[in-house]
């Protein structure tokens, strides 16, 4: 009997559409407010900050991991580059000798750097987003600041 798996990505919320703006719970980002741009193939949401604004650049996040509000943004004028796909987020594997391995690198841990069609990816979407952005008053200021609980607020009893 072969072993297949039949990977088909999850349905998405009906409250979560192109230009949501979505609350991250979980992970570096948390209580960040983001843009979702699409579903990917796998599933995972892809969402931004702008990484001008919040510093949140372009992720994948499970749905499980995100709350979304009623604030929608106009994404009309935002084109999502068709080359975003789950390929595109995977890293390169540095080749390492079987001695390297072994004993690990002397050197210390080195800053990676970026491709530039990475940043030149994130610049253009910035650039696109915040022209929306601009236009409702009041939201670039809402996207800035990161969300948070108080003693005595219930999540699960807001409005969002």
């Amino acid at each position: 009997m072969a072993d297949t798996k039949n990977v088909r990505s999850c349905k998405l919320r009906a409250s979560i559409t192109p230009g949501t703006v979505l609350i991250l719970l979980a992970g570096r980002f948390r209580g960040k407010r983001v843009v979702f741009l699409k579903q990917l193939e796998s599933g995972l949401l892809l969402v931004t900050g702008p990484f001008c604004l919040n510093g949140v650049p372009l992720r994948r996040v499970d749905q499980a991991y995100v709350i979304a509000t009623s604030t929608k943004l106009d994404l009309s004028g935002v084109e999502v580059n068709a080359k975003i796909n789950d390929s595109w987020f995977k890293r390169s594997k540095d080749a390492k000798s079987a001695e390297q391995q072994f004993f690990g690198d002397s050197d210390g841990k080195q800053k990676k750097l970026l491709p530039a069609e990475l940043i030149q990816t994130q610049k253009k979407l910035d650039r696109e987003l915040v022209a929306s952005i601009t236009k409702t008053p009041l939201l670039l200021s809402y996207l800035k600041c990161s969300f948070s609980l108080k003693k005595g607020q219930s999540p699960h009893l807001m409005k969002f």
